[in-house]
C-alpha cells in the first residue's frame, strides 16, 4: 500500500536536514523491519539503491531458531521481518523510514490486508539509539498530522534477536513470481512501489 502524498512530503521535510550529515567512507549499517509477510516486503527493499542485502527472517520473539511453521501457529512472539544491511553514504535510515511506512497500513494491529496474526505485526527493531529516535520521530509526525485516517500502531522496539528464514523464503518473489500469491499480492504493490520511489531504485542488472 501507497502513503497518501502529504506523508511523501512530510518525510521529505523531515528528513533534508539529515541527509545533509551522509558521508562518504561510511561502515555499511543495519536495519530491521516488519511490515508484513517478508516476501512482499523483501521485493520491495532489495531494489534499493544503497542496499547491499536484504534477509527474510524472525525478529522480537522468545523462540531459538524458530520455524516458519512455529511463527505462523503465533506462539513464539516473533514477526516475519527483513533485515537489510545498507550503506548509510548511499541510503539514509530515514529514507529507509519513508520506504517502509509508504509500503505498507501501520495502522492494522497485526495484520497487513489478508495476513492476520502477531507475526505480521508494525515494527521497527532499532539497533541504536539514532534509530529509536528517528523511528518515534517519524511516528510521532505521523500521527500529529493526521496523515492516516487511524492511529500508527508500529511498534518501536529494542533489536533483541534475528534468526534467518529457511532457504526457501529468501529472494522469494524473484524465484516464483508466477505463483498465485506473488501475481496477485506482491506484484501490484512491487509496481506501485517502482512509481513512487523511481529515483532510488537500482538500475536493471546491479
Amino acid at each position: 500500500m501507497i502513503l497518501k502524498t502529504k506523508i511523501v512530503i512530510l518525510i521529505m521535510v523531515i528528513s533534508l536536514p539529515l541527509l545533509a550529515q551522509k558521508t562518504q567512507n561510511s561502515k555499511m549499517d543495519k536495519a530491521t523491519f516488519g511490515n508484513g509477510c517478508f516476501w512482499c516486503t523483501e521485493a520491495i527493499f532489495e531494489g534499493l539503491i544503497g542496499v547491499e542485502k536484504v534477509v527474510s527472517g524472525y525478529s522480537g520473539g522468545n523462540v531459538e531458531n524458530p520455524s516458519y511453521s512455529a511463527v505462523c501457529a503465533g506462539t513464539t512472539g516473533h514477526a516475519e521481518v527483513i533485515q537489510l544491511t545498507f550503506d548509510p553514504a548511499v541510503i539514509s535510515f530515514d529514507e529507509l523510514l519513508e520506504v517502509f511506512w509508504q509500503t505498507h497500513d501501520p495502522t492494522t494491529l497485526n495484520r497487513q490486508g489478508n495476513d492476520v496474526g502477531t507475526q505480521y505485526r508494525s515494527a521497527v527493531f532499532y539497533h541504536n539509539e539514532e534509530q529509536r529516535k528517528k523511528a518515534e520521530a517519524y511516528k510521532n509526525a505521523l500521527n500529529e498530522t493526521g496523515a492516516w485516517d487511524n492511529p500508527v500502531v508500529t511498534e518501536i522496539t529494542p533489536f533483541t534477536n534475528y534468526y534467518p528464514a529457511e532457504d526457501y523464503h529468501q529472494n522469494y518473489f524473484v524465484l516464483n513470481g508466477s505463483q498465485p500469491y506473488c501475481a496477485f499480492v506482491i506484484q501490484p504493490k512491487v509496481e506501485k512501489f517502482k512509481k513512487v520511489f523511481k529515483d532510488k531504485l537500482k538500475k536493471s542488472g546491479s
